[in-house]
């Protein structure tokens, strides 16, 4: 199975969306929240040279945002 990793916020709607869409696909993951974690937050700026969350890593492949098609994809998830 791929190791996820998601950066995010508490109140980050987009955030919600990527932990919801994991959580009812079966996706294991690891939350690291960066408003409250300064080495999360600096581990994710090396990554995606970004600011914004979410921010998903799924074995080293680096997404920016929400992106269910690309998600779905990589992670191999078919949806009817």
């Amino acid at each position: 199975m791929a190791k996820v990793k998601i950066y995010s916020t508490p109140s980050c709607v987009y955030c919600r969306m990527a932990r919801e869409f994991f959580e009812k696909h079966g996706v294991e993951y690891e939350d690291h929240d960066v408003a409250a974690n300064g080495e999360a937050l600096k581990e994710m700026i090396n990554k995606s040279h970004q600011m914004g969350v979410p921010v998903i890593d799924i074995d080293g492949q680096i997404f920016v945002g929400f992106n269910r098609l690309g998600l779905e994809k990589v992670l191999g998830i078919k949806v009817a």
